[in-house]
């Protein structure tokens, strides 16, 4: 029997069945960010920097959520990006909520930070799934939309605050509606395999 190419296909299986146990996990993450997208569309009257710490308590519930998910998904090594996720959004969460003296045009741009680095690993965890799960575009599609608006508030950080919460807030409701889906994808992938026998 073959040996020469194992760990690809082993780790794949093995994060699979990660987030396939969490797929709740990343359901909550959805809904937060479709929850948070509604918050800034809804409040009139927003400041930027009310916005820029709205978003950095979103981003530590993320980052809590993924790391629970990573944590609990078994075995680290197919994991490492999404506990990787996890510590950068609890990081940017407590950055932006522990100094609110810094300027706001600086609390952007680390967002902005976080968004694309977020979305390079969402898009590396979805390339190691693509031999393992159908539509695993949902994982990658979240993570170009977090590479792109990430990289578009870079050029503009000193943008209008009512331009910036259109862009924020249409970002989270579009990227927690993905993640809604990826949800519900995990789980119909986790009863199919069950299914067929398949092991847990």
């Amino acid at each position: 029997m073959s040996t020469s190419h194992p760990a690809g296909p082993i780790a794949g299986r093995m994060m699979l069945h990660a987030l396939e146990r969490n797929w709740w996990l990343i359901l909550l993450r959805g809904i937060c960010g479709i929850l948070f997208g509604v918050l800034t569309f809804i409040w009139p009257g927003i400041s930027l920097v009310t916005l820029v710490l709205l978003y950095g308590a979103y981003a530590l519930v993320d980052g809590v959520l993924a790391l629970i998910a990573a944590i609990n998904g078994g075995p680290p090594a197919p994991r490492w990006w999404l506990a990787l996720v996890g510590v950068l959004g609890i990081l940017t969460g407590l950055v932006a909520m522990a100094l609110p003296g810094m300027t706001a045009i600086v609390l952007v741009l680390f967002i902005a930070g976080w968004m694309i680095a977020t979305g390079v690993m969402q898009i590396i965890g979805a390339i190691r799934l693509r031999k393992e799960i159908e539509n695993e575009w949902w994982l990658v599609a979240a993570g170009a939309l977090s590479v792109l608006v990430g990289v578009i508030i870079a050029i503009a950080p000193g943008a209008g605050a009512l331009g910036l919460l259109w862009v924020i807030g249409a970002y989270a409701i579009v990227f927690g509606v993905m993640l809604v889906g990826l949800a519900f994808r995990l789980r119909t992938h986790s009863h199919e395999g069950h299914a067929h026998g398949a092991p847990a």
